[in-house]
Parts: C-alpha cells; sequence; structure tokens
C-alpha cells in the first residue's frame, strides 16, 4: 500500500456540493500534470449530464499554459472521482507557483475554481 500524501490542494466546487483535492504535481519533460480526487463522485455520464474539465495555467514568471486534456472515473469503490488533466508545454524551470483555474463545464454552465501551487524550482 502506498503512503498518504498531504493534498497539495482542496477547493469546494458546483456551489460547496463536492471537493477538489489535488494529490500531485507530475511534471514532465513536455507538460506537467495535476492528478487529482472529487468527493463525492461526479455523475455518472451514463445516468446524468457530463461533466467536461478544462485547465487554464499561469506561472508566477508570467508563462501560459493551455489544456492537454485529460480523463477521469469513478474509483471502484464508489466514493470519488480518480482524474488528472494536463498543460503544456512543462512547466518553466524558473516557476515557483502555478497559478492555475479549473472549469467544470456541465450542462451548458461553467464552474470555474482557482488554485495556486507551489513548484519545485529545476534547474541551476
Amino acid at each position: 500500500m502506498k503512503p498518504h500524501r498531504t493534498p497539495l490542494a482542496s477547493v469546494k466546487i458546483f456551489q460547496g456540493a463536492h471537493e477538489l483535492t489535488v494529490r500531485r504535481l507530475k511534471r514532465r519533460d513536455d507538460s506537467f500534470t495535476l492528478h487529482y480526487t472529487i468527493s463525492p463522485p461526479l455523475p455518472d455520464a451514463e445516468n446524468d449530464t457530463p461533466v467536461l474539465l478544462m485547465i487554464e495555467a499561469v506561472d508566477d514568471a508570467g508563462n501560459e499554459y493551455p489544456d492537454w486534456g485529460g480523463a477521469y472515473g469513478t474509483a471502484d469503490d464508489g466514493t470519488h472521482t480518480d482524474g488528472s488533466i494536463s498543460a503544456r508545454p512543462a512547466l518553466a524551470a524558473e516557476a515557483r507557483e502555478v497559478h492555475i483555474r479549473i472549469t467544470f463545464l456541465r450542462g451548458g454552465e461553467e464552474h470555474p475554481c482557482d488554485l495556486t501551487l507551489r513548484t519545485t524550482k529545476t534547474g541551476p
């Protein structure tokens, strides 16, 4: 079993009906990915209006990072949604924080949430 990590951020979404918890920020050579959970789980697209996610980000050095896609699904135990969403390019080496807006699209309505994550400086 993996040890539990301290969440990077948590925020209420959908007028407080759900909680988004960012568990991990993973850097890649060409992008970065947020891994998250949402409790209670998002509605099942087969039985209700689907929810789509979009990410926009800007770091404290002024670099912008557009959406690069993601995926989510209900956890096996049904208690929450597990997901990931990516933006590109890779986070700049000089970035110390990244300001993120995740917009949830459901039934023609936008439900944005904003958060700021600290990044680990890389490079010299």
